[in-house]
Protein backbone atom coordinates (compact mmCIF):
# COMPACT_ATOMS: atom_id res chain seq x y z
CA UNK A 1 0.00 0.00 0.00
CA UNK A 2 0.99 3.52 -0.22
CA UNK A 3 -0.66 7.06 1.08
CA UNK A 4 -0.77 9.85 -1.69
CA UNK A 5 0.24 13.27 -0.12
CA UNK A 6 -0.94 16.46 -1.00
CA UNK A 7 2.05 19.26 -1.72
CA UNK A 8 2.95 22.63 -3.09
CA UNK A 9 6.06 22.98 -4.87
CA UNK A 10 7.17 26.89 -4.52
CA UNK A 11 9.31 28.21 -7.70
CA UNK A 12 11.20 31.28 -7.67
CA UNK A 13 8.99 33.63 -9.56
CA UNK A 14 6.49 33.17 -7.00
CA UNK A 15 4.36 30.32 -8.93
CA UNK A 16 3.33 27.25 -6.90
CA UNK A 17 3.19 23.94 -8.80
CA UNK A 18 0.73 21.55 -7.20
CA UNK A 19 1.94 17.93 -6.97
CA UNK A 20 1.16 14.16 -5.21
CA UNK A 21 4.16 12.36 -2.75
CA UNK A 22 3.15 8.94 -2.90
CA UNK A 23 5.08 7.37 0.02
CA UNK A 24 5.37 3.04 0.57
CA UNK A 25 4.63 2.10 3.32
CA UNK A 26 6.88 -0.29 5.63
CA UNK A 27 9.49 0.55 3.29
CA UNK A 28 13.05 1.46 4.56
CA UNK A 29 14.17 5.01 4.21
CA UNK A 30 15.62 7.21 2.79
CA UNK A 31 13.81 6.06 -0.14
CA UNK A 32 14.84 5.53 -3.64
CA UNK A 33 12.62 8.65 -6.11
CA UNK A 34 10.67 8.79 -9.21
CA UNK A 35 9.96 12.88 -10.65
CA UNK A 36 6.60 12.21 -13.26
CA UNK A 37 4.99 14.75 -14.93
CA UNK A 38 2.64 14.21 -17.88
CA UNK A 39 2.71 14.67 -21.71
CA UNK A 40 1.23 18.20 -24.09
CA UNK A 41 -1.55 19.50 -21.93
CA UNK A 42 -2.27 16.90 -19.89
CA UNK A 43 -2.87 16.89 -15.95
CA UNK A 44 -1.96 14.31 -13.09
CA UNK A 45 -5.58 13.61 -13.34
CA UNK A 46 -5.26 12.75 -17.21
CA UNK A 47 -4.96 8.33 -16.75
CA UNK A 48 -1.41 9.10 -14.46
CA UNK A 49 -2.21 8.30 -10.65
CA UNK A 50 -2.54 4.62 -10.91
CA UNK A 51 0.87 4.40 -12.53
CA UNK A 52 2.13 6.75 -9.86
CA UNK A 53 0.97 3.87 -7.29
CA UNK A 54 2.10 1.20 -9.11
CA UNK A 55 5.68 2.82 -8.82
CA UNK A 56 5.40 3.56 -4.94
CA UNK A 57 3.95 0.23 -4.21
CA UNK A 58 7.46 -1.15 -5.88
CA UNK A 59 9.19 0.90 -2.80
CA UNK A 60 9.75 4.25 -4.38
CA UNK A 61 9.11 7.68 -3.05
CA UNK A 62 7.26 9.24 -6.31
CA UNK A 63 6.41 13.23 -6.65
CA UNK A 64 3.94 13.07 -9.64
CA UNK A 65 3.44 17.32 -10.37
CA UNK A 66 1.05 19.22 -12.62
CA UNK A 67 2.61 21.48 -14.77
CA UNK A 68 2.48 25.76 -14.47
CA UNK A 69 -0.95 26.97 -16.21
CA UNK A 70 -2.66 23.42 -15.82
CA UNK A 71 -4.27 21.68 -13.40
CA UNK A 72 -4.08 22.60 -9.92
CA UNK A 73 -0.87 24.91 -10.27
CA UNK A 74 -0.36 28.16 -10.39
CA UNK A 75 0.29 30.02 -13.62
CA UNK A 76 -1.45 32.33 -16.55
CA UNK A 77 -2.34 31.78 -19.39
CA UNK A 78 -3.90 28.61 -18.35
CA UNK A 79 -3.55 26.26 -20.96
CA UNK A 80 -0.54 27.43 -22.54
CA UNK A 81 2.75 25.64 -23.16
CA UNK A 82 6.31 26.29 -22.89
CA UNK A 83 8.36 23.34 -23.10
CA UNK A 84 11.42 25.11 -22.05
CA UNK A 85 9.33 26.42 -19.07
CA UNK A 86 8.25 23.47 -18.01
CA UNK A 87 11.66 21.74 -17.75
CA UNK A 88 12.79 24.70 -15.65
CA UNK A 89 10.22 24.05 -13.45
CA UNK A 90 10.91 20.47 -13.34
CA UNK A 91 14.69 20.92 -12.36
CA UNK A 92 13.21 22.72 -9.05
CA UNK A 93 11.09 19.94 -8.74
CA UNK A 94 13.82 17.62 -8.48
CA UNK A 95 15.56 20.01 -5.87
CA UNK A 96 11.91 20.16 -3.37
CA UNK A 97 12.62 16.77 -4.27
CA UNK A 98 15.75 15.61 -3.29
CA UNK A 99 15.04 17.95 0.06
CA UNK A 100 12.80 16.10 1.68
CA UNK A 101 13.89 13.82 4.47
CA UNK A 102 11.80 10.68 2.82
CA UNK A 103 14.04 10.84 -0.19
CA UNK A 104 17.85 9.69 -1.04
CA UNK A 105 18.26 12.39 -3.25
CA UNK A 106 21.93 10.03 -4.60
CA UNK A 107 18.92 8.05 -6.18
CA UNK A 108 15.77 9.83 -8.03
CA UNK A 109 14.99 8.71 -11.51
CA UNK A 110 12.98 10.62 -13.63
CA UNK A 111 9.01 9.41 -15.95
CA UNK A 112 7.79 11.03 -18.43
CA UNK A 113 5.39 10.41 -21.30
CA UNK A 114 4.83 12.32 -24.42
CA UNK A 115 5.98 15.65 -24.26
CA UNK A 116 7.02 15.01 -20.79
CA UNK A 117 9.51 12.13 -22.32
CA UNK A 118 10.73 14.89 -24.64
CA UNK A 119 11.52 16.68 -21.01
CA UNK A 120 12.89 13.77 -19.84
CA UNK A 121 15.88 13.48 -22.51
CA UNK A 122 16.35 17.57 -22.46
CA UNK A 123 16.61 17.06 -18.14
CA UNK A 124 19.09 13.73 -18.15
CA UNK A 125 21.17 15.23 -20.74
CA UNK A 126 21.63 18.18 -18.88
CA UNK A 127 21.20 17.44 -14.92
CA UNK A 128 23.24 14.52 -13.38
CA UNK A 129 21.37 14.05 -10.40
CA UNK A 130 19.02 12.28 -12.40
CA UNK A 131 20.56 8.80 -12.33
CA UNK A 132 18.01 6.46 -14.44
CA UNK A 133 15.32 7.97 -17.24
CA UNK A 134 12.49 6.18 -18.50
CA UNK A 135 11.22 8.03 -21.64
CA UNK A 136 7.17 7.07 -22.67
CA UNK A 137 6.14 7.08 -26.46
CA UNK A 138 8.55 10.64 -26.12
CA UNK A 139 8.37 13.72 -28.15
CA UNK A 140 11.67 13.34 -30.07
CA UNK A 141 11.09 16.32 -33.03
CA UNK A 142 8.42 18.85 -33.13
CA UNK A 143 9.98 20.18 -36.61
CA UNK A 144 9.84 16.28 -37.82
CA UNK A 145 6.09 15.48 -36.51
CA UNK A 146 5.34 19.18 -37.69
CA UNK A 147 5.99 18.02 -40.99
CA UNK A 148 2.95 14.95 -41.01
CA UNK A 149 0.18 17.66 -39.25
CA UNK A 150 0.27 20.09 -41.30
CA UNK A 151 0.34 20.18 -44.86
CA UNK A 152 2.81 22.58 -46.52
CA UNK A 153 0.50 24.40 -48.37
CA UNK A 154 -1.33 25.82 -45.15
CA UNK A 155 1.99 26.29 -42.90
CA UNK A 156 2.47 30.17 -44.17
CA UNK A 157 -1.18 30.43 -42.99
CA UNK A 158 -0.21 28.86 -40.08
CA UNK A 159 2.83 30.56 -39.21
CA UNK A 160 0.62 34.42 -39.95
CA UNK A 161 -1.91 33.10 -37.58
CA UNK A 162 0.72 32.84 -34.78
CA UNK A 163 2.06 36.19 -36.12
CA UNK A 164 -1.21 37.87 -35.82
CA UNK A 165 -1.94 36.31 -32.31
CA UNK A 166 1.50 38.10 -31.28
CA UNK A 167 1.16 41.32 -32.85
CA UNK A 168 -2.37 41.21 -30.86
CA UNK A 169 -1.10 40.40 -27.69
CA UNK A 170 1.95 42.99 -28.08
CA UNK A 171 -1.51 45.08 -28.31
CA UNK A 172 -3.39 44.06 -25.24
CA UNK A 173 -5.50 41.88 -26.42
CA UNK A 174 -5.62 38.02 -24.59
CA UNK A 175 -3.93 35.36 -26.19
CA UNK A 176 -6.10 33.13 -29.04
CA UNK A 177 -6.99 29.62 -27.96
CA UNK A 178 -8.23 26.74 -30.15
CA UNK A 179 -9.68 23.44 -29.18
CA UNK A 180 -7.83 20.85 -28.19
CA UNK A 181 -9.12 17.95 -29.11
CA UNK A 182 -11.73 18.39 -32.13
CA UNK A 183 -12.31 15.63 -34.91
CA UNK A 184 -13.36 18.55 -36.97
CA UNK A 185 -10.26 20.03 -38.98
CA UNK A 186 -12.26 23.33 -39.77
CA UNK A 187 -11.82 23.95 -35.81
CA UNK A 188 -7.73 23.08 -36.05
CA UNK A 189 -7.14 21.58 -32.91
CA UNK A 190 -4.53 20.37 -31.46
CA UNK A 191 -5.26 16.75 -31.99
CA UNK A 192 -8.40 15.11 -34.40
CA UNK A 193 -7.01 11.50 -33.69
CA UNK A 194 -10.18 9.45 -31.83
CA UNK A 195 -7.59 7.81 -29.70
CA UNK A 196 -6.45 11.49 -28.13
CA UNK A 197 -10.22 12.44 -28.00
CA UNK A 198 -11.06 9.69 -25.75
CA UNK A 199 -8.11 10.14 -23.36
CA UNK A 200 -8.05 13.79 -22.65
CA UNK A 201 -12.44 14.50 -22.63
CA UNK A 202 -12.74 11.02 -20.26
CA UNK A 203 -10.48 11.33 -17.93
CA UNK A 204 -10.04 14.64 -16.11
CA UNK A 205 -12.87 16.54 -14.44
CA UNK A 206 -14.13 19.65 -16.07
CA UNK A 207 -13.02 21.99 -13.19
CA UNK A 208 -9.48 20.39 -13.67
CA UNK A 209 -9.37 20.72 -17.59
CA UNK A 210 -10.75 23.10 -20.33
CA UNK A 211 -10.61 21.44 -23.97
CA UNK A 212 -8.52 24.56 -25.14
CA UNK A 213 -4.94 25.09 -25.69
CA UNK A 214 -3.42 28.47 -26.85
CA UNK A 215 -2.10 28.49 -30.26
CA UNK A 216 1.35 29.84 -29.00
CA UNK A 217 1.55 26.47 -27.53
CA UNK A 218 1.73 24.56 -31.05
CA UNK A 219 4.11 27.64 -32.46
CA UNK A 220 6.39 26.29 -29.33
CA UNK A 221 5.99 22.61 -30.30
CA UNK A 222 6.66 22.98 -33.45
CA UNK A 223 10.27 24.04 -32.99
CA UNK A 224 10.78 22.09 -29.80
CA UNK A 225 13.79 19.35 -30.26
CA UNK A 226 14.43 17.25 -27.17
CA UNK A 227 16.11 14.49 -29.66
CA UNK A 228 18.89 17.07 -30.02
CA UNK A 229 19.97 16.19 -26.38
CA UNK A 230 19.41 12.23 -26.86
CA UNK A 231 23.61 11.12 -27.56
CA UNK A 232 24.82 12.97 -24.72
CA UNK A 233 22.50 11.50 -21.98
CA UNK A 234 24.90 8.61 -21.15
CA UNK A 235 26.30 7.43 -18.78
CA UNK A 236 22.48 8.10 -17.75
CA UNK A 237 20.92 5.02 -18.38
CA UNK A 238 17.66 5.40 -20.40
CA UNK A 239 14.73 3.52 -21.51
CA UNK A 240 12.61 4.20 -24.31
CA UNK A 241 8.97 2.71 -24.62
CA UNK A 242 7.49 3.10 -28.39
CA UNK A 243 4.50 1.91 -29.25
CA UNK A 244 4.21 0.32 -32.70
CA UNK A 245 1.51 2.67 -34.26
CA UNK A 246 1.68 5.99 -32.39
CA UNK A 247 0.86 8.67 -34.77
CA UNK A 248 0.98 11.73 -32.32
CA UNK A 249 4.81 10.85 -31.62
CA UNK A 250 5.42 8.96 -34.86
CA UNK A 251 7.31 5.70 -34.01
CA UNK A 252 10.01 5.87 -36.56
CA UNK A 253 10.77 9.71 -35.26
CA UNK A 254 11.27 7.90 -31.84
CA UNK A 255 13.05 5.33 -32.88
CA UNK A 256 15.40 7.30 -34.87
CA UNK A 257 15.87 9.07 -31.68
CA UNK A 258 17.11 5.95 -29.83
CA UNK A 259 19.46 4.92 -32.19
CA UNK A 260 21.60 7.91 -31.87
CA UNK A 261 21.74 7.60 -27.94
CA UNK A 262 24.92 5.96 -26.58
CA UNK A 263 25.10 3.62 -23.87
CA UNK A 264 23.58 2.61 -21.20
CA UNK A 265 20.56 2.37 -23.04
CA UNK A 266 17.20 -0.27 -23.44
CA UNK A 267 14.28 -0.44 -26.03
CA UNK A 268 10.56 -1.51 -25.17
CA UNK A 269 8.81 -1.76 -28.33
CA UNK A 270 4.69 -2.01 -27.18
CA UNK A 271 2.16 -3.10 -29.35
CA UNK A 272 -0.45 -0.21 -29.36
CA UNK A 273 -0.91 3.64 -30.14
CA UNK A 274 -0.13 6.41 -28.47
CA UNK A 275 -2.64 5.72 -25.34
CA UNK A 276 -2.25 2.95 -24.92
CA UNK A 277 0.65 2.33 -22.21
CA UNK A 278 -1.51 4.54 -19.89
CA UNK A 279 -4.58 1.63 -19.78
CA UNK A 280 -4.65 -1.22 -22.40
CA UNK A 281 -0.44 -1.50 -21.63
CA UNK A 282 -0.52 -0.62 -18.61
CA UNK A 283 0.77 -4.35 -16.90
CA UNK A 284 3.88 -4.01 -19.96
CA UNK A 285 4.66 -0.07 -19.12
CA UNK A 286 4.61 0.01 -15.66
CA UNK A 287 6.53 -2.95 -15.00
CA UNK A 288 9.64 -2.46 -17.37
CA UNK A 289 9.48 0.82 -15.54
CA UNK A 290 9.77 -0.33 -12.25
CA UNK A 291 12.37 -3.49 -13.59
CA UNK A 292 14.15 -0.38 -14.66
CA UNK A 293 14.11 1.96 -12.02
CA UNK A 294 14.98 -1.17 -9.89
CA UNK A 295 18.05 -2.24 -11.61
CA UNK A 296 19.51 1.62 -11.54
CA UNK A 297 18.17 3.20 -8.20
CA UNK A 298 17.88 0.78 -5.71
CA UNK A 299 20.76 -0.15 -3.90
CA UNK A 300 23.11 -3.04 -4.33
CA UNK A 301 21.20 -2.81 -8.10
CA UNK A 302 23.39 0.16 -10.13
CA UNK A 303 25.17 -1.04 -13.08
Amino acid sequence: MTQRIDVRIPLPDGIELAAWLFLPDHAERPLPAITMAHGFGATRYHGIEHIARRLSEAGYAVLLHDHRNFGDSDGTPRQDIDPYQQIADWRWVITYLGTREEVDEERIGIWGSSYAGGHTLVLAATDRRIKAVYAQVPTVSGYETGLRRVPPHEVRALEERFNQDERDQLAGKPPVYRPFVDPDPENQAAYRQQSAIDFYLNWAPEDKWTNEVTIQSNRRARAYEPGQWISRIGPTPLLMLVATDDDVAPTDIALDGFERAREPKKLVLMDGDHFSPYVQQFELSSSVAIDWFDTHLKAGGQE
